[in-house]
């Protein structure tokens, strides 16, 4: 990394802690502090599908209980850790309780790793799956797009063990230029696709969300499997990027699930909030994201600047992306 890299870094990364200060006092859904697996691996706490004894033999506590998926970079022993990479990659590693790299992991949803990244702002959403090296290290081709903090979510279960979602925020050096959160709306448009959302998300209940496909205003009735579904739907809860990965009613070939145009969803939300919904769907052999701003309950009053967070301390460089779902 040159001089100037090095610089431009440094300059994002005080940015991005004065920003992380100011977002702190923002939280949708401050939540009670927990022991962080940095500090104490058997003590931090699982995500939203967490529910059971704590790991060191007590019972759990109500914030592990309810702490959402992605908000610790360690968790249940189990760490994220982001590598240096040549341009144009990005690599991580998760290492187990042991210390050691994880090698072995089950599959989930056609793949042994989802890596979804996005941008502070909620922009620049990417879901991707990398590959396995033997030392532990995953790698794919950077979903980074542009300068700023980005968030980068592993969605995994390590084998013979339970599902974990970990986060890392990664820092890619340049002009840094926040985007506004998108209104609320039931509608959106991608490569000539309409998606229409029916259902409003409701704080600490199931909702049922349905979203429906159509093309040139016709309804689409072969849609693709795509990772063993119809559809995938993540949400990204705005302020901390407490995240959710949620997965339709019904399996494709099942006689009973149609191939669109609707897709159903079971989500739960942990808090009152704005929340981005990701929609990733599969017509014509592409695999195209809808996405939408969608709040639930009374909706905290938005900060004036995007909150950002600081640059984690692996010093990786990671180069610039390409496009699409992989």
């Amino acid at each position: 990394m040159n001089t100037a890299t090095k610089l431009s870094g440094f300059a994002l990364g005080l940015a991005a802690v004065f920003g992380a200060a100011y977002g702190v006092g923002h939280l949708t859904d401050p939540v009670t502090p927990v022991a962080d697996a940095r500090h104490d691996p058997a003590g931090a706490g699982h995500g939203a599908d967490s529910h059971g004894a704590d790991p060191r033999g007590g019972a759990a506590t109500a914030a592990a209980v309810h702490l959402p998926g992605g908000l610790l970079v360690s968790d249940r022993g189990y760490t994220m850790q982001p590598v240096d990479a040549p341009a144009g990659q990005f690599a991580f590693r998760i290492t187990g309780p042991d210390g050691a790299p994880v090698t072995g992991y089950e599959v989930a949803h056609d793949k042994r790793m989802h890596l979804i990244v996005a941008q502070r702002d909620l922009s620049g959403f990417r879901h991707v799956h990398p590959e396995l090296d033997a030392d532990g290290t995953w790698r794919v081709d950077s979903p980074l797009s542009g300068p700023g903090v980005w968030r980068a979510f592993a969605d995994f279960t390590p084998s013979g063990g339970e599902p974990l979602t970990l986060g890392v925020d990664v820092a890619v050096p340049g002009p840094l230029q926040p985007r506004p959160l998108p209104a609320p709306a039931t509608s959106t448009t991608v490569d000539g696709y309409t998606v229409t959302l029916a259902g409003t998300p409701e704080p600490g209940r199931t909702s049922r969300l349905t979203l429906t496909v159509s093309r040139d205003g016709k309804p689409v009735t072969d849609l693709e499997p795509y990772l063993g579904a119809y559809g995938h739907l993540v949400a990204l809860r705005q302020g901390d990027l407490a995240y959710l990965h949620v997965h339709p009613e019904g399996v494709p070939g099942d006689g009973r699930t149609p191939a669109g145009p609707a897709v159903t969803f079971a989500a739960e939300v942990p808090s009152a909030g704005s929340y981005r919904l990701y929609l990733d769907f599969k017509h014509g052999g592409t695999v195209r994201t809808a996405e939408f701003t969608v709040p639930a309950g009374a909706v905290p009053p938005a900060p004036t600047t995007v909150p950002a967070a600081p640059a984690p301390t692996t010093g990786a460089d990671h180069g610039a992306p390409g496009h699409g779902h992989n």
